[in-house]
């Protein structure tokens, strides 16, 4: 007969407190993750123990109400739809705790009912248990000495999944979703991000940017030196990829001799406030992985700033993008965003990209038009679509509207809707492939030099904008479902 160790099963306590009832989950979850560290250590020293699984649970938010919330109507968070019973396991609340407090917050005193905290029915695998410990790693499969899987609960891809964010989750028992992502689901993205990023997802900041261009990060450095050299700018620290984090302006920061497959930097303020650039490459694929997995970490917002094809003969290299719907060609998402749904433009994105690019290049109003175009941006997952027949691709772009063509920004945006993160894009014009205008490499070099210090300062001017924002304006309900989650 097998039997079951675990650190033991406290009675779920009710809180209206939000910070007790983070402290809670914080001990529920500490204690777990000892628990099976220890256990861990003590199999892999004297070997599997004979009949007996090793187990913990990850904690649980619970809430209940019998009544429709009357809230603020223009609130697009914080409260259930209807009601009935609602939970969400919890992981790394330690991460996670200010996002916690607040959303816990919003919930109590929209709803006036308590929340319970207590340890749900979901096992913890062992792999993400021994995650924060750098001094153990988990061996593969068959070089413990022992099946691992017959011992320790290990990653169950068959329940970590995105059926909460596509809409398409049945609630089990009545019990309907607090959150959108499970904390297996998280755990998951966090092993991810060190693992693409080379950086700690605790560095990620609430304010991400998105290139395609390497050229983007030495300028990035040079911002984020400058700022560390002034006292009143509110950073404290700049974080390179491999986790070497410098707070002095003059510090030297160690070449890394394999860069990982997205390199991230992080210009960091105390309450997560600041940005994070990361260089996701070329192509829609790229682009669906880091947004896939940095979504979990729920950021205020996410922009695109890279090079883009202009597709109009009025055009200049250098000019601006500014997005304002897209063309879908990318096809990395339509299974699970269907292609006919929308990616609406949301209006505090388009307006702060919009004074970003005032301010940095000193254009205004009709005068704007010289140096920035609004359109449509087309997404394809063919670099070089120019070499085939160009009847077909060339006619859906003019049906479309298109002015510009990348690989990543729509799929950014639509995953940016599907996991309810605002966002926008704005490009630069690198080359114009239907007018003769090839990118090639004395023109990129001269226009490299020219346009990405411009283009990524106003990146991060959009971002100072939207940082001073409510998150109440910010979160459009244009991102929000009939049946939506409470938590953001």
């Amino acid at each position: 007969m097998i039997t079951t160790k675990h650190p033991g099963h406290p009675p779920a306590e009710q809180f209206t407190d939000a910070t007790e009832a983070v402290d809670r989950l914080e001990l529920l979850y500490n204690q777990a993750t000892a628990f099976l560290c220890e256990e861990f250590i003590r199999a892999m020293a004297d070997g599997a123990p004979d009949n007996q699984r090793i187990r913990a649970y990850y904690p649980e938010i619970r809430f209940s109400t019998l009544t429709f919330a009357q809230v603020d109507s223009r609130l697009s968070f914080g409260h259930v739809s209807a009601p009935g019973t609602y939970a969400t396991t919890v992981t790394r609340p330690d991460l996670f705790r200010n996002y916690l407090i607040q959303q816990i917050s919003l919930l109590i005193r929209n709803h006036g009912q308590p929340v319970t905290i207590g340890v749900s029915d979901t096992p913890i695998p062992v792999h993400f248990a021994v995650a924060s410990r750098p001094d153990l790693t988990v061996p593969q499969e068959g070089a413990a000495g022992f099946t691992l899987r017959d011992v320790f609960d290990v990653p169950d891809l068959s329940t970590t999944n995105d059926d909460i964010v596509n809409g398409t989750f049945q609630p089990a028992n009545g019990t309907g979703p607090l959150a959108l992502f499970t904390a297996q689901r998280i755990d998951y993205s966090l092993a991810r991000l060190s693992h693409y990023t080379a950086t700690s997802p605790e560095h990620f900041q609430n304010h991400v940017l998105f290139t395609n261009y390497q050229f983007y990060v030495a300028e990035f450095e040079a911002y984020a030196r400058a700022q560390l050299a002034d006292p009143e700018s509110g950073y404290t620290s700049f974080v390179s990829t491999g986790d070497h984090e410098i707070t002095d302006p003059a510090a030297p920061i160690p070449a890394l001799t394999k860069l990982p497959q997205m390199p991230t930097y992080h210009l960091k303020r105390a309450d997560g406030s600041g940005i994070t650039l990361v260089n996701i490459g070329v192509g829609p694929s790229n682009a669906k992985t880091a947004t896939d997995h940095i979504a979990v970490l729920r950021p205020h917002a996410w922009l695109m700033v890279g090079h883009c094809a202009g597709l109009r003969n009025t055009q200049a290299l250098g000019d601006f993008v500014l997005a304002h719907g897209y063309l879908r060609e990318d096809h990395v998402l339509d299974d699970d965003l269907p292609i006919w749904t929308p990616i609406p433009a949301l209006a505090e994105i388009q307006v702060a990209l919009e004074e970003a690019v005032e301010e940095v290049t000193e254009f205004e109003g009709y005068d704007l038009k010289r140096i920035m175009r609004t359109g449509t941006v087309a997404t394809i997952d063919n670099r070089n679509w120019e070499l085939r027949d160009q009847s077909g691709p060339v006619q859906r772009l003019s049906q479309s509207r298109a002015i510009a063509l990348d690989m990543e920004s729509a799929t950014i945006a639509a995953n940016g809707y599907r996991f309810r993160v605002p966002y926008g894009t704005l490009l630069c014009v690198s080359d114009k492939p239907l007018h003769g205008e090839l990118k090639l490499p004395g023109m990129a070099s001269d226009f490299y030099q020219t346009q990405v210090a411009r283009h990524l300062q106003i990146g991060i001017k959009a971002m100072e904008r939207l940082r001073g924002m409510p998150l109440e304006r910010l979160h459009s309900r244009k991102l929000r479902s009939f049946d939506e989650t409470a938590f953001l």
